[in-house]
């Protein structure tokens, strides 16, 4: 079992960065692959980015490419979304996520934290 709790959120004006941190338990944590995903207002969930359980392989989503950067440390069981340049189309809510058997699936889900972009 693993919990994944978000932070970091809040609201920032356009061109302006945030970091986001997911911290999990358990103790497996270093196998998985971890994603971050968000949700605008009236929106379906979208992917934004993902990274491997080494931290050597990162995917991401077209839109945020180029901005964002994520990454991860296995010792403190944390992992990070750097966002810069942000836009306001990149207002929602972010999740992080786990998927335990690198299978693009993802088991488990943080509560999410909001992020608000002022033009």
């Amino acid at each position: 079992q693993v919990q994944l709790v978000e932070s970091g959120g809040g609201l920032v004006q356009a061109g302006g960065s945030l970091r986001l941190s997911c911290a999990a338990s358990g103790r497996t944590f270093s196998r998985y692959a971890m994603g971050w995903f968000r949700q605008a207002p009236g929106k379906e969930r979208e992917f934004v980015a993902r990274i491997s359980w080494s931290g050597r392989d990162t995917y991401y989503a077209d839109s945020v490419k180029g901005r964002f950067t994520i990454s991860r440390d296995n010792r403190k069981n944390m992992v990070y979304l750097q966002m810069n340049s942000l836009k306001s189309d990149d207002t929602a809510i972010y999740y992080c996520a786990a998927d335990q058997n690198a299978s693009g699936s993802y088991d488990y889900w943080g509560q999410g934290t909001q992020v608000t972009v002022s033009s």
